[in-house]
């Protein structure tokens, strides 16, 4: 997947979004194109990065960065947490 200059703003590796991407918790898409990851960098960290699927159905990756507490509700529970 290709990765637009923007998403590199917050200081996010290429890597790192790439591991989101390849282990994303949450996956979500918009009427807009835009597809919102939510998932582990490869320290473990949350992060949310955001896509948009392109006419040829490719995605381009304009925005990553640590993950913002109100998508935390979205995450599925951790193993053992109570419910």
């Amino acid at each position: 997947m290709d990765i637009y200059e923007s998403a590199r703003k917050h200081g996010v590796s290429d890597e790192d979004i790439n591991h989101v991407l390849d282990n994303a918790l949450v996956v979500l898409e918009d009427d807009e194109a835009r597809v919102l990851y939510l998932g582990p960098d490869r320290a473990g960290n949350l992060l949310e990065v955001v896509s948009v699927t392109r006419e040829n159905g490719s995605e381009i990756v304009i925005h990553a960065m640590t993950m913002q507490d109100r998508y935390r509700s979205l995450l599925p529970p951790s193993p053992g947490a109570p419910t």
